[in-house]
């Protein structure tokens, strides 16, 4: 019945109350997330109350996601989540770096803007469809991690990777094909009626 209500046209003022909801009792999962990117309020989403989400203008969470919880997302560099991510709790995405503008600026870090900071790094993180993030994994500015990926728990993910690449470690690497291990899975009689790719 409440699913029904939910995903009637009414669902989004349901979301707005668990928004409100969240300050105050902790944590649980906020069905739906209005994105500021694309000015769509997308009612499959679950985020949880716990997560952060810094700079939420320039985050471009897509529908049917998934976030767990105490995770950060930072979107300073802007953040791309495509349909169907699934992110496990404890995961920190981060889309800029100072580890070499405060020692090279010293004292006058915080006094020079972050686009004109020497060796500042501000740059965009991009997830493709359907990829699983692990629980307390770290994604580092300018990564991009194609469709269908998964990424092994408490990854440290930078650079660029395919599409259903297996990612694991730290420095993160591919081991694997997520279509290998999906055609075992079919060729056990799973069905392939709902499968994304």
């Amino acid at each position: 019945m409440f699913r029904k209500i939910y995903l009637s046209p009414l669902g989004i003022f349901i979301s707005i109350a668990l928004h409100g909801l969240a300050f105050f009792r902790k944590p649980f999962m906020i069905y739906g997330f209005f994105n500021k990117v694309d000015g769509k309020f997308h009612k499959r989403t679950r985020i949880g109350s716990t997560v952060i989400l810094s700079d939420k203008k320039k985050i471009d969470i897509k529908d049917n996601v998934w976030i767990g919880h105490y995770s950060l997302l930072d979107g300073i560099g802007g953040i791309s989540i495509a349909k169907g991510v699934n992110i496990a709790s404890h995961t920190c995405i981060y889309t800029h770096s100072s580890q070499d503008s405060i020692r090279l600026l010293g004292e006058k870090f915080i006094e020079i803007p972050a686009e004109e900071r020497i060796g500042y790094i501000i740059k965009e993180v991009s997830i493709g469809e359907y990829t699983f993030v692990g629980t307390s994994c770290v994604i580092l500015p300018g990564t991009t991690i194609g469709k269908g990926c998964i990424v092994g728990a408490g990854s440290v993910v930078k650079g660029e990777f395919p599409d259903y690449s297996v990612i694991v470690g730290n420095p993160a690497k591919i081991i694997g094909d997520t279509r290998k291990t999906d055609e075992q899975l079919f060729a056990k009689g799973l069905s392939k009626e709902n499968y994304f790719a």
